[in-house]
C-alpha cells in the first residue's frame, strides 16, 4: 500500500499518520524551496524502504511544482533550513525555532537512560525486534518497522514529545484537553543543539522528523541540558551520574496545559543558551589576555 503525501490547505501542521504524510505549507498555496526539499527527502527515503508514494493535492499548481522538483533535485537539495519553520503555529513563538532538537521520555524511561548513558532506538530499549514493535497497540499512528530502528526528535519549543508521553499514559488513547491542562504530567526533556545532532555519523533525514539518529545516542558526548519536573527530582538526584549533573535541570510544572509548559521550558533553555555563550566569550577573551601577556613576558 503507498504512502500517500496529502498537501492541502485545511493542514495546520506536518503529521504522519496511518499511512497519510499531512503536509502543510507555511504559506498556502505558495510553496518554498525548503519545503520541496522535505518532499524530495521523504520520497527517497521511502524509495529506500521498499515504499512507494503518491502525492494527493488540491492545487494543480503545487502539484506541477513537486512533480519538477522530484525530477531535478539538484536544484533544491542546497536549500537552508529557515531559523523558523511556520507550518504549524500551535506553540507561542507561532513557529518550529531549529536551534534545538528535543527527545521527550516518560519518567521510568528516563531512569533507564540515565542509568545505561545513552538513548536507545525502540528496538534497542525493549529488546524486541522492529516487526513486533509495529504491531503494538502504541503505535497508534501505524508507524512502519524503520522508524523503531531510530531515535526520533522534535524541535525544541515543540509539545509533541510530551503529547506522546501522555498518549502512552493513557495506554495508546490521543489526550483530550483535560489530558493536556489539569491532567497533564510532563516527560523528560532531553536537548541537543540541532548542528551537533545533524552532523552525527548515524544522522537520519527521513523529509518529515526533525531528526532521527539510527541506533544509540551517547549523553556524555551529545547531551546539552536535561529538564526534569521539579516533582519527580527525588526520583532522579541519586542516579544522575557525576558527568552530566551540570547539565541537567529541575522545573517546577505550574503551568495551565501542555503549551504553557513548552514556553517554560523553552523559554529556560534559551535562558541557559545565552548565559553559557556569554561565559565561553569571557573564558575567551581571558584566554586572549593571558596568551598575549605571555607572549609579552
Amino acid at each position: 500500500m503507498p504512502m500517500l503525501i496529502s498537501i492541502a490547505a485545511s493542514h495546520d501542521c506536518n503529521i504522519i499518520w496511518e499511512g497519510v504524510y499531512h503536509f502543510a505549507l507555511a504559506d498556502y498555496p505558495r510553496i518554498s524551496g525548503w519545503e520541496l526539499k522535505k518532499l524530495i527527502t521523504f520520497y527517497d527515503y521511502e524509495i529506500k524502504h521498499g515504499r512507494e508514494t503518491r502525492l494527493v493535492c488540491d492545487d494543480d499548481a503545487i502539484s506541477q511544482y513537486v512533480q519538477y522538483a522530484l525530477a531535478h533535485p539538484q536544484k533544491y537539495l542546497s536549500a537552508q533550513m529557515p531559523r523558523k519553520i511556520t507550518e504549524c503555529t500551535a506553540c507561542k513563538q507561532k513557529g518550529c525555532l531549529t536551534d534545538f532538537l528535543c527527545h521527550t521520555s516518560g519518567i521510568e524511561d528516563a531512569k533507564s537512560i540515565f542509568a545505561c548513558g545513552k538513548i536507545l532506538s525502540a528496538v534497542k530499549a525493549r529488546n524486541k525486534p522492529a516487526a513486533e514493535l509495529v504491531l503494538e497497540p502504541r503505535n497508534a499512528a501505524k508507524d512502519p518497522s524503520d522508524y523503531f530502528d531510530t531515535i526520533m526528535f522534535a524541535w525544541g519549543n515543540c509539545q509533541a514529545g510530551d503529547r506522546l508521553v501522555m498518549e502512552r499514559l493513557l495506554d495508546g488513547k490521543p489526550p483530550d484537553e483535560n489530558d493536556l491542562s489539569a491532567g497533564f504530567q510532563p516527560g523528560v526533556r532531553f536537548y541537543f543543539t540541532c548542528t551537533n545532532i545533524m552532523n552525527h555519523a548515524n544522522f537520519v533525514d527521513d523529509g518529515y522528523h526533525p531528526a532521527k539518529i539510527r541506533g544509540e545516542l551517547s549523553l556524555a558526548d551529545y547531551l546539552y541540558c536535561c529538564i526534569i519536573p521539579e516533582e519527580n527530582r527525588m526520583e532522579f538526584e541519586n542516579i544522575i551520574p557525576a558527568s552530566l549533573m551540570d547539565r541537567v535541570f529541575y522545573i517546577e510544572n505550574d503551568c495551565h496545559d501542555i503549551w504553557d509548559w513548552s514556553e517554560k521550558v523553552y523559554s529556560f533553555i534559551t535562558q541557559l543558551s545565552h548565559i553559557r555563550f556569554s561565559l565561553a566569550k569571557r573564558r575567551s577573551a581571558v584566554s586572549l589576555r593571558e596568551t598575549g601577556a605571555a607572549t609579552r613576558g
